[in-house]
């Protein structure tokens, strides 16, 4: 018996496998670009920051991927229960939680758990919110859906120091 008649069966085992096989289920992704700016406040200079994103998941495990214009990464985060992973060119950290991911990145803490629901235009159930003229108020900070037909969502906090998220979404998120 040759060794092509010997392995038949099993590559027609694997191919109707794989034909049987159905891909998993698209992961909800919200995706498009994002502009943070965190104002001068006590000695510190003002922080800027752009880049194209993906987030994916939800507020208890997911995922945050963060690009150029061309496509490079220029940060990956993945979390769940009590562990968050940041790979950046710089190398791998882990943090507790988010709110110490963005407060060692940024300076300071964003609520990541609730923009979730803030990109999804509506308010994160886990706090109380208030509405708004132009979308509603929750956690100190102001979520302004005034252009989210047309993709956009402006996210900011009042308090020292300001901060302001400008959100262009993608058609498909």
């Amino acid at each position: 018996m040759t060794l092509r008649r010997a392995c038949a069966p099993l590559l027609a085992a694997l191919t109707l496998l794989a034909g049987c096989a159905t891909a998993p289920p698209a992961a909800d992704v919200i995706a498009g670009r994002l502009a943070l700016q965190v104002a001068a406040h006590d000695g510190a200079t003002e922080r800027q920051f752009a880049s194209a994103f993906e987030l994916s998941g939800s507020a208890e495990r997911g995922a945050l991927l963060l690009t150029t214009p061309l496509g490079t990464t220029l940060a990956q985060a993945h979390w769940q229960p009590g562990r968050v992973e940041l790979a950046t060119g710089d190398g791998a950290r882990v943090y507790p939680d988010l709110d110490a991911l963005t407060r060692d990145v940024l300076g300071e803490a964003l609520p990541l758990a609730a923009l979730f629901d803030w990109l999804r235009a509506r308010p994160w159930p886990a706090a109380p919110s208030e509405p708004t003229a132009a979308g509603f108020a929750q956690l100190g900070w102001s979520v302004d859906l005034a252009r989210r037909a047309d993709g956009w969502i402006v996210l900011q906090r009042a308090r020292p120091p300001a901060v302001t998220v400008r959100v262009r979404l993608d058609a498909a998120s």
